[in-house]
């Protein structure tokens, strides 16, 4: 089968479905690819660097009139009408936003796959395309802020005197907040957040962000489907004083705030942008579908009668053409490998299959959306069936009885310390108080630790390991059998404990190691 790679000519559609890497990928699965001429230009994959893959060069229009059509943005009616029936179109399609656009696609009797609607599991994580270039998003809004605010992004002491760094506040900590929130925070920034899931503050804080608490405004219903939902009037209402306040401190605000298949919820007002500072900067990341600020103009940049500058970029992945295309590009390969199990160029769907259900809109001119729901794997699981209650033991009398064997149990201890240190030397009495007190200091140090920071931990006593295979080597020589064996065990606990450590230390610098971009 030929997959068909067509050029958009739009002025915000700078990205392209394939690159000359993963079209060499797509070959590899059997596929032929066509490359509209010049599709790659406006993200710098000239037409050479794809012929050098094994790619064909076709005029525009040829690129429609394939077997499988891919394409970085939905497509306008007349490309719709050159599909060939029969064909399959993967897209971003917005099908929820785009009924028209939808029935357009069944009149056409071609399959369409959104690669906007990949189900929020574990599984489909590799296909998201949302969740890609929203983190190249999420970057570009803090470098777009950065470009238009009239002042550092870190603080600095100069001769001059000192300089406080910005004062960032990024609303929403899905993927595009957190790359958001990165970015800022390496730009040097002060940065805080704020999102409903309270469970995110972890997230935040780890990246050197402050998390912004309002625990009456948590999620209340929480999403079976990975999706964002539409906060509760309760919510707006709460959120509505923490925004008003976190906004007219904030030099420069992000809002993130998206719920799929409806218009972006209205979370900044004209009266709190008019208590912001002049010079301020806001980059509302939900302008495509209205904007998170009642006074963004989707594609276009306001200044206010205050000064404020509101950014509504719609193309803001876009404007990093070539990262953005490299990861739509993966993206687009691992859904074919998903769908091309074989690897023999044959495109198979599997309705059976809950990501390509979930993906499908339509199916050989039949409308298939909205798919089934999918249960997501971080959902809660079902409650289990409680079982019979006993009867309520008194709280006072259970501590009093902890209480009890505690004691009985440190006084066994002290008797069976002093029987041991009537009948043996001074030195072992010595060597047994260091011991406990050892015993006692390491359970305490260690379990203050957080958990984070356990594996380096873990790491770092290598070095303690190693001190004790050396002192058992000293001793392995001993002429009593019984200091040998000892010697010997430690020998083989402190090894595995030191091969162990590096081992899990090398695993940890592989995950944060750059691969073949």
């Amino acid at each position: 089968m030929r997959i068909g790679i067509p050029r958009r000519t739009g002025d915000d559609q700078a990205i392209v479905a394939a690159t000359p890497k993963s079209v060499g990928q797509l070959i590899k699965l059997g596929y032929r690819v066509a490359i509209a001429s010049g599709a790659g230009d406006r993200a710098h994959f000239p037409d050479n660097q794809y012929a050098d893959v094994g790619a064909q060069i076709v005029p525009g229009e040829d690129a429609w009139d394939c077997d499988v059509v891919v394409t970085a943005y939905p497509p306008e009616p007349e490309q719709v009408a050159a599909l060939r029936p029969g064909s399959t179109l993967v897209a971003p399609l917005a099908p929820a936003r785009s009924p028209e656009l939808v029935e357009q696609l069944a009149t056409q009797q071609v399959t369409a796959l959104a690669l906007d609607a990949v189900p929020r599991i574990s599984r489909a994580q590799a296909l998201d395309v949302l969740s890609s270039q929203a983190n190249v998003a999420g970057y570009r809004a803090v470098i777009e802020a950065a470009g238009v605010y009239g002042g550092l992004m870190n603080g600095q002491v100069t001769a001059a005197g000192k300089v406080s760094p910005a004062q960032v506040f990024v609303i929403g900590a899905g993927v595009a907040g957190l790359a958001a929130i990165g970015t800022a925070v390496s730009l040097g920034a002060e940065v805080r957040a704020f999102d409903v899931r309270p469970e995110v503050a972890e997230q935040v804080e780890s990246m050197g962000a402050s998390f912004v608490h309002l625990p009456e405004a948590v999620d209340e219903q929480a999403s079976t489907d990975g999706y964002a939902t539409e906060m509760t009037a309760r919510q707006e209402a709460l959120t509505a004083g923490l925004y008003a306040e976190q906004v007219a401190r904030a030099n420069i605000v992000i809002t993130t705030a998206l719920v799929p298949g409806r218009p972006a919820p209205k979370l900044i007002t004209a009266e709190m942008v008019a208590a912001m500072n002049p010079g301020s900067v806001i980059v509302d990341m939900a302008a495509t579908t209205g904007g998170n600020c009642a006074l963004t103009v989707p594609g276009e940049q306001v200044i206010t009668e205050n000064g404020v500058i509101i950014l509504g970029w719609t193309d803001l992945a876009g404007r990093l053409p070539t990262q953005s295309s490299k990861l739509f590009g993966r993206n687009v390969v691992n859904l074919m490998k998903l769908t091309t199990p074989a690897a023999d160029g044959e495109f198979v769907l599997d309705s059976a299959d809950p990501v390509q259900r979930g993906m499908t809109v339509v199916k050989a001119g039949e409308v298939t959306w909205p798919p089934p729901p999918v249960q997501v794997s971080a959902a809660p699981p079902p409650a289990p069936v409680a079982a019979p209650a006993e009867p309520a033991e008194d709280p006072a009398e259970t501590a009093a009885r902890r209480r009890r064997r505690t004691l009985w149990a440190a006084a066994l201890a002290g008797v069976l310390f002093l029987l041991i240190g009537s009948f043996s030397p001074a030195s072992l009495l010595g060597h047994a108080t260091v011991f406990i007190l050892a015993v006692f200091v390491g359970f305490y140090v260690i379990s203050s630790v957080s958990h984070s920071l356990h594996t380096p931990l873990m790491a770092e006593t290598n070095a303690i390991s190693g001190i004790i295979m050396v002192g058992a080597l000293l001793q392995i020589g001993s002429g009593k059998l019984s200091v040998t064996i000892m010697a010997f065990a430690a020998i083989l606990i402190a090894s595995i404990n030191v091969f162990g450590g590096f081992a899990v230390t090398r695993r940890m610098l592989t995950m944060f190691q750059k691969g073949d971009r």
